[in-house]
C-alpha cells in the first residue's frame, strides 16, 4: 500500500460536540489558503451512510472539500463494500485526490494529531483518553478558564477566530 503524503489531522469530540460545523469553518479557511483538503467521516450511527443535502459529507463538499468519504458498518459512500474498512485503507482511497490535508471526523482513538472539542464538563474525560491532541476548543469560556493545563495544549473557545487562525497556521506549516 502506498504512503499517504498528505497532512492528516483529526477533529475529535463526542456526539453533538460541533465537529461538522467546526470542520466546515475550517474548510472555508483552508480553501482561502489554497490548500486542497479532503475529509473522512466515520459514520458511527450504524447502517449504510447516506449522501443527501444536509448530511455531514454533503456539507463538507459544499464547504470546499475536494472529496469526502463516509464509512459506516463497513460500507463506504463510494458503494464499495467489504466486511470492514481500516482507517489506512480509507486514507489510501483519499490519497487518490492528492490533497494537501486530510481531515478526519471520528476515529478519535487513532494516533493522528487532533483538535478536541469540549462542549460540557462531562466531555473533559476525553482529554485523558486521546493521544496526540494539539489544541482544545471549548464551548464554555468559563470551563476553559477553570480547566487546568493539559500537557501545554493550546486552548480556545469554539467561536474564537484566533483559534481557527492558529489551526490553519498549524496545518499550513505541517504541509
Amino acid at each position: 500500500m502506498a504512503v499517504v503524503e498528505a497532512t492528516i489531522f483529526q477533529i475529535a469530540g463526542y456526539q453533538n460536540s460541533g465537529k461538522t460545523t467546526f470542520i466546515k469553518k475550517l474548510l472555508e479557511q483552508l480553501q482561502k489558503s489554497n490548500l486542497s483538503v479532503v475529509t473522512l467521516k466515520h459514520h458511527g450511527h450504524g447502517g449504510k451512510p447516506d449522501f443527501q443535502d444536509g448530511k455531514d459529507s454533503h456539507q463538507h463538499l459544499k464547504a470546499g472539500a475536494v472529496a469526502s468519504l463516509v464509512e459506516g458498518d463497513g460500507h463506504l459512500l463510494l458503494h464499495a463494500e467489504r466486511k470492514m474498512w481500516s482507517l489506512p485503507e480509507k486514507l489510501q482511497l483519499l490519497s487518490f485526490f492528492q490533497p494537501d490535508i486530510i481531515l478526519i471526523e471520528g476515529h478519535k482513538r487513532e494516533p493522528y494529531p487532533k483538535a478536541v472539542l469540549i462542549r460540557t464538563r462531562d466531555d473533559l474525560d476525553l482529554l485523558m483518553k486521546l493521544e496526540n491532541s494539539k489544541v482544545i476548543f471549548f464551548w464554555d469560556k468559563e470551563l476553559m478558564n477553570e480547566t487546568k493545563e493539559y500537557q501545554g495544549l493550546k486552548k480556545f473557545t469554539i467561536n474564537d477566530p484566533e483559534g481557527l487562525k492558529w489551526l490553519v497556521n498549524y496545518l499550513s506549516f505541517k504541509k
